[in-house]
């Protein structure tokens, strides 16, 4: 079993000791993550769906991201993830969503947002969603690999922290 199915197995006996559910908003990593967290034997306990939002309009039609949120902050921003997790909430019957979106290269970065740039986005129904920017390195395999990790790595952080203040 790869790391990634590792994180995906923590995260999975976590969400079914809770009896939640999760949901993925995913763009630049293109489902990896949702493959990830389906590897794991009997994940349709705790896994809802997946979104693969590659294209602008997809984030806007499956996940109802606001054409004003991408037209002023782009595809690959804090404010588009956001969009993205609670979105992805609002259009399952999950507890749990995580949002990925960025510049995933070997083209397609600018000066502002170079390739390796990514969002992510965390949110628990009827709670806070909680957004960040990170910078990985590497070709577009690492980035996107990398990406799951961190969003999965996330999702196990935000558990553990609402399962303390329980």
């Amino acid at each position: 079993m790869n790391s990634l199915e590792n994180l995906a197995e923590q995260l999975g006996n976590s969400l079914l000791a809770r009896g939640e559910l999760l949901t993925a908003a995913e763009s630049c990593t293109g489902g990896w993550l949702a493959q990830s967290v389906t590897a794991i034997a009997g994940s349709s306990a705790w896994f809802d769906r997946g979104f693969v939002t590659y294209s602008n309009a997809a984030k806007m039609d499956m996940l109802g991201v606001p054409e004003t949120t991408l037209a002023r902050h782009g595809a690959v921003s804090e404010p588009t993830a956001r969009a993205m997790a609670q979105g992805a909430l609002a259009h399952s019957l999950a507890d749990w969503s995580v949002a990925i979106t960025g510049v995933a290269g070997p083209s397609g970065g600018s000066p502002e947002k170079p390739v390796g740039t990514v969002c992510f986005a965390w949110a628990q129904k009827d709670a806070a969603c909680e957004a960040q920017t990170c910078h990985f390195s590497g070709d577009r395999a690492a980035v996107r690999e990398q990406s799951v990790a961190h969003a999965l790595q996330g999702l196990l952080a935000r558990l553990e922290d609402s399962r303390l203040q329980a």
